[in-house]
């Protein structure tokens, strides 16, 4: 099979190198992630599909920095706008206004063998973001409900690995970048070994 992984910066990237595996640079955010991931299922056809980078972690999740998750689903966390009272997120919407529901992005490729716990994520182009609701998800990232909604347009298998580098709380300053992306190299070459061989 034909693996591509994207990595939304050089930092998360760095250094990774794996036989039969192309590595991708796609970019921060939603936006250039959706072109990234697009162009690649276009101009390479991949077999399978990996985004892996960091992330950050909700308090009230019980995972540690440096603690390597598979994300399960994607939600684009501030989608929406605000009134008086605050920040509405679409699917909050009456749905007479809503012309579209599907919110919540979910993976279906997981693989069976890996023993990663499973997350549930928020994606954000507005990084440590107040408004969001975040009762129902563990952590958050910059890439995953794009990367979910072009694969799954797509029809193209995926997986996104994320490693937990910060906690979600303006002003709790221990990141540990270099250890979240270490931890997250160490799971993938894990993860690919579980995978059907990757064509040179």
């Amino acid at each position: 099979m034909s693996i591509c992984i994207l990595f939304p910066t050089a930092t998360e990237a760095r250094q990774f190198r794996h036989p039969g595996v192309d590595t991708v640079i796609s970019g921060v955010g939603l936006t250039a992630t959706a072109y990234a991931t697009l162009k690649v299922i276009r101009e390479q056809r991949p077999s399978l599909l990996i985004l892996a980078g960091i992330a950050g972690v909700y308090p009230q999740a019980g995972l540690d920095i440096g603690e390597v998750v598979l994300v399960s689903s994607e939600v684009e966390g501030d989608l929406g706008f605000f009134t008086p009272q605050g920040f509405t997120h679409l699917a909050q919407l009456p749905l007479e206004m809503a012309f579209e529901r599907r919110h919540t992005l979910h993976c279906p490729h997981l693989p069976a063998a890996s023993k990663l716990r499973r997350a549930r994520s928020l994606s954000l182009n507005a990084a440590l973001a107040p408004f969001v609701d975040s009762s129902e998800v563990e952590i958050e990232n910059m890439e995953g409900a794009a990367f979910f909604h072009v694969c799954l347009q797509e029809n193209v298998p995926f997986i996104e690995l994320r490693a937990i580098s910060n906690v979600v709380q303006p002003g709790h300053d221990d990141w540990d970048m270099d250890g979240a992306v270490s931890a997250l190299h160490a799971a993938l070459t894990q993860l690919l070994a579980q995978l059907p061989a990757a064509e040179a």
